[in-house]
């Protein structure tokens, strides 16, 4: 695939906090020349980011050619691996994902599909978020487009952006200094989600990206796109 000069791109999980950094980077990045976001309800988007709006992921497919037109789709949604139920996980995590996957991939046959999955993804680990992103990850490396599969460890919000699940903000209020100076001592194990979005764009834009792409590198990428 050759890309253009600039991307269009369509983001999932805007709001989230992954999903603010990748924003961020696309807006600042002179490699990007739009940003359509998917999102469930209208509202809240920063001025010069289209939305379309769909209440259930599942469908996607009733989008049709909203969905075209863009060169790669980051697809940060998700929901918390900590304090979700199984059912509720699978659902977000692996059928609303699969859902939009297929109809981006329709829609952009020749597109990209790089999708924020997580450290040790295994569709045979014990640990069900895991086991879940590992089967997810599977399921997506089976459509007929590029994707790449983005795994960071902990992921810092980087200032101005953060986490809306209350179970999770005391620790990143608390633990963000030291994921800080972790991101510094061991990025292999810490990035923040800034440096998320520089990598995916980084990926976007290459001709024959990896199939899966590791925090170390994620770290990497995004230092060589100047942050």
């Amino acid at each position: 695939m050759s890309t253009p000069s600039r991307l269009q791109v369509l983001i999932t999980g805007a709001s989230g906090l992954v999903g603010q950094g990748v924003l961020r980077a696309c807006l600042a990045s002179p490699h990007v020349q739009g940003v359509t976001a998917l999102v469930r309800h209208a509202g809240g988007l920063p001025d010069g980011v289209r939305a379309i709006v769909l209440p259930d992921f599942t469908r996607a497919d009733a989008l049709g050619e909203q969905l075209a037109g863009f060169q790669a789709c980051f697809y940060c949604a998700g929901a918390p691996p900590i304090g979700t139920p199984e059912a509720e996980y699978r659902a977000v995590t692996l059928t609303a994902t699969l859902a939009v996957a297929r109809a981006w991939a329709s829609a952009n046959p020749t597109g990209r599909f790089l999708y924020v999955s997580g450290a040790h993804a295994d569709p045979d680990s014990r640990f069900m978020p895991l086991r879940i992103k590992g089967e997810t990850e599977a399921a997506l490396t089976a459509l007929p487009i590029r994707t790449v599969m983005l795994r960071p460890g902990g992921v810092r919000p980087v200032a101005g952006t953060g986490t809306r699940h209350p179970l999770l903000k005391p620790l990143y209020l608390f633990g963000g200094p030291l994921m800080t100076l972790a991101a510094r001592a061991a990025p292999a194990l810490v990035t923040s989600n800034a440096a998320v979005g520089r990598a995916m764009i980084e990926l976007a834009r290459m001709p024959s990206p990896p199939a899966v792409v590791e925090c170390a590198r994620i770290n990497q990428l995004a230092a060589d796109a100047g942050g």
